[in-house]
C-alpha cells in the first residue's frame, strides 16, 4: 500500500503528502450543515424579492410585499396600500390591536351621540376626555401649556373658565377646525389722555381708583374702546373682545405687577400703544370631525365649563 492510500476507516485524503506522513485530508462538511447553508441562500432570494432590499441611485428595491392600513380622508375612511416599511407596519398594527379596536369602538360611539349625552354618560365622557387630552398634547401643549395655563401676552389660559369667543362646543369646535385671529388695533390716544384711560380701564375690574376729572377724561378717551369692549367693558364674545371688568388679564400683564399701580397702567398702556397681533392656526385640514370634538369636550372640561 503507498504511503497515500487511505487504510479502511480513515478519512479520505486529498493525496497531498509532505514529510512522509503529514496528509491534507478531505474532510466533507456534514450534510445538515449543508442543506442549512442552501436554505439561507434560498431564504435570503426570497426575502430580496418580498421586501426592501438592495439600494440603488437614490433609491432602493422596494419588495412586492405590501402593508395595507385604513386613513380618513374628507369624512370617509380609505384603504391605502404600501410597500412594506416599519411605519405602515406600525400604523397596521395600531389599527388592529385588540386596544385598536376597542378604542374605535368607542370613537364610533362617540361620533353618533350629541355633547348633551356623552356630558351625562361618564365612561363615554371618560373616553373623550382621555383622548382630547392626548389630541391637546400633540396640538394645543405647545403654545398653551400642558395644563391649558397659556402664556400672558402671547396664548390664551383656557383652564380660567373665561371665554373669549363663548364656551359652547359648537364655537369651540368652530376656532378648532377654522382657528382664531385675535387681533386689536393700536389706539392712537393723546399723550395727556392715555394715563387717564389706562387708569379708566383698571378701574372697571378694580385694579385701581379713579375719580373726578380725571374720570372723565378716561370714560371719554374709552368710548373708541367701548365699539368692541361695549360701554360698560363686559366685552363681545361674537369678536372675541375680552371682558375688561373681570379681573382676568390676557395680554396686559396686570398681575405680574403686584400692588404697583404705575406698572399696571403702564401695561394697559403698551396694550392700548401696540394693539394685540396674534393668531390660532386653523386644524380642521389635521384632525378628524371626531377628534375635534373630543379635544372641545377636553378643552372645555378642562375650563371647568
Amino acid at each position: 500500500m503507498s504511503q497515500t492510500e487511505n487504510k479502511q476507516g480513515q478519512v479520505e485524503t486529498t493525496g497531498h503528502v509532505w514529510d512522509g506522513d503529514l496528509r491534507e485530508y478531505n474532510n466533507p462538511l456534514p450534510r445538515w450543515w449543508l442543506w442549512a447553508f442552501y436554505v439561507t441562500i434560498v431564504f435570503s432570494v426570497v426575502y430580496w424579492i418580498l421586501y426592501p432590499a438592495w439600494p440603488y441611485g437614490d433609491t432602493y428595491t422596494k419588495g412586492i410585499n405590501t402593508v395595507e392600513y385604513t386613513v380618513e380622508e374628507d369624512g370617509e375612511e380609505k384603504t391605502v396600500s404600501e410597500h412594506w416599511n416599519t411605519r405602515a407596519l406600525f400604523t397596521r398594527d395600531m389599527q388592529s390591536s385588540p386596544s385598536a379596536m376597542a378604542q374605535d369602538e368607542w370613537t364610533d360611539k362617540v361620533k353618533d351621540m350629541s355633547f348633551e349625552e356623552i356630558e351625562q354618560d361618564p365612561d363615554t365622557l371618560q373616553f373623550a376626555m382621555s383622548m382630547g387630552n392626548y389630541t391637546f398634547g400633540d396640538y394645543c401643549a405647545a403654545c398653551h401649556g400642558a395644563g391649558g395655563q397659556g402664556k400672558v401676552g402671547l396664548f390664551p389660559n383656557l383652564a380660567d373658565n373665561d371665554w373669549l369667543y363663548g364656551n359652547s362646543y359648537e364655537t369651540i369646535v368652530d376656532k378648532i377646525n377654522n382657528g382664531i385671529k385675535g387681533n386689536m388695533p393700536a389706539q392712537n390716544v393723546a399723550e395727556d389722555k392715555i394715563d387717564d384711560l389706562a387708569t379708566y380701564v383698571l378701574s372697571l375690574s378694580g385694579e385701581a381708583e379713579i375719580s373726578g376729572e380725571a374720570a372723565s377724561r378716561g370714560k371719554e378717551a374709552f368710548s373708541s374702546c367701548a365699539g368692541c369692549h361695549g360701554a360698560e367693558g363686559k366685552g363681545n364674545q361674537s369678536m372675541g373682545a375680552p371682558n375688561l371688568t373681570d379681573a382676568i388679564w390676557d395680554v396686559a400683564d396686570v398681575p405680574g405687577c403686584g400692588d404697583d399701580t404705575a406698572c399696571k397702567v403702564d401695561e394697559i398702556k403698551h396694550v392700548v400703544n401696540n394693539g394685540i397681533k396674534r393668531e390660532m392656526p386653523a386644524f380642521g385640514d389635521r384632525l378628524t370631525e371626531t377628534q375635534a370634538r373630543m379635544l372641545a369636550i377636553y378643552v372645555r372640561q378642562m375650563g371647568g365649563n
